[in-house]
């Protein structure tokens, strides 16, 4: 299972930037090439993306992919 920090990371650039608007769920998809449904998706964990998509958001964070997803491994694997 993948979880992530997505909207957390958002919400905390939005208080914090000059433009708020760069860090809506809208402002983001532009930036990251993909739909305001899709950054919905990802936030709710219904839709994990791509590792290009995953790099893209990393990148307009300014961080690493760990910092905005984590993979819990299923119990069951060896």
């Amino acid at each position: 299972m993948i979880t992530n920090k997505l909207r957390e990371l958002r919400e905390q650039q939005m208080q914090k930037a000059p433009n708020p608007a760069m860090w809506t769920q809208e402002g983001l998809g532009k930036r990251a090439g993909v739909s305001r449904q899709t950054i919905i998706a990802i936030e709710k964990g219904t839709y994990n993306p791509s590792l290009q998509l995953a790099f893209k958001l990393a990148h307009a964070f300014g961080v690493t992919i760990e910092k905005i997803f984590t993979y819990k491994g299923d119990e069951t694997e060896s």
